[in-house]
């Protein structure tokens, strides 16, 4: 019996903010390389995350949460998230089944119509909703687009996820293994440690310091003795930002390095030194120059 062909491709996620497009590419991967937060609009670049299995490979482009503009950033990452949708052999289209059909989802859909790409509907977060809710809530989104499959998951607890990636290997062609099979990013591991640092302190200042943050790895090298030595600084818009995030006498910036060296540490492999640094570039959202020099671009 002839063995299967190899298959391989790209697939992008979209969905609004905070539907769970981080978790689910992280649970995929197995591993995390996309920053979680349970603030809305955290993910600003696309994350490539690789899922390789003896039969085929995925690329997955997680991309920022389309949503209402309000500065160049915000501009930044709907132009990110809309171009990724023509570069793919697939494209999940994520909701928040607990939310239900919202303006979001409408503004998204309005988008994908004119894609020739396969869209598959999935509705995430099935935990939170009695099952006899979910056959509603499909026909409610059938009724806007035919979607090439629907399938209900459970980002965070792996439901329905191997079912998920069944159903996006019938729409990837006969094609190479792009990337080794151990091996979980393009992204190089500056990128990955500097968006670790950044989810530490979405979650430590809550509300106090939403998305005036930027976080780049300004050195990072390998000592004698094995341990990486990681030098990266936080970049805010205000001075009083600069102060919630340095803490009283420093505290709440150690915590930061604490909760950030554990997950590096974790996916480096070996121990790490990490000094943090905070700075102020302000209004940094709003100036192209600033963004192009914290590696936001607009063609990337």
């Amino acid at each position: 019996m002839a063995k299967a062909k190899f298959k391989s491709g790209f697939v992008a996620i979209v969905g609004r903010p905070n539907v769970g497009k981080s978790t689910l590419m992280n649970q995929i991967i197995g591993q995390k390389i996309a920053i979680m937060s349970d603030k809305p609009q955290t993910t600003r670049n696309k994350i490539h995350g690789v899922y390789t299995s003896e039969s085929m490979q995925i690329v997955f482009l997680d991309t920022p949460g389309i949503h209402k503009r309000q500065s160049k950033l915000g501009d930044y990452m709907n132009t990110t998230a809309l171009n990724t949708l023509g570069e793919v052999e697939a494209v999940l289209f994520l909701v928040d089944a607990a939310e239900g059909l919202g303006g979001g989802d409408r503004f998204i859909i309005e988008r994908l119509k004119d894609l020739r790409t396969p869209v598959i509907l999935v509705l995430n977060k099935i935990d939170r909703v009695e099952p006899e809710q979910l056959l509603p809530l499909i026909d409610e989104y059938s009724k806007l687009h035919s979607f090439s499959e629907i399938v209900p998951i459970s980002a965070m607890h792996g439901n329905n996820v191997n079912t998920l990636l069944e159903q996006i290997g019938k729409y990837l062609p006969e094609g190479p293994q792009y990337y080794p099979e151990d091996q979980v990013t393009d992204h190089p591991e500056q990128f990955v440690c500097a968006e670790l640092i950044r989810e530490k302190i979405l979650h430590l200042t809550r509300e106090e310091v939403p998305h005036s943050i930027a976080v780049t790895i300004e050195d990072m090298r390998v000592q004698e003795n094995g341990v990486v030595n990681i030098s990266a600084v936080i970049f805010v818009e205000r001075d009083s930002q600069k102060g919630i995030i340095i803490g009283k006498q420093g505290s709440l910036l150690k915590e930061v390095g604490k909760q950030a060296r554990h997950d590096i540490e974790n996916l480096l492999g070996s121990k790490i030194f990490l000094e943090l640094w905070v700075k102020v570039k302000k209004d940094w959202r709003n100036q192209e120059r600033i963004l192009k020099d914290l590696g936001f671009h607009k063609d990337s």
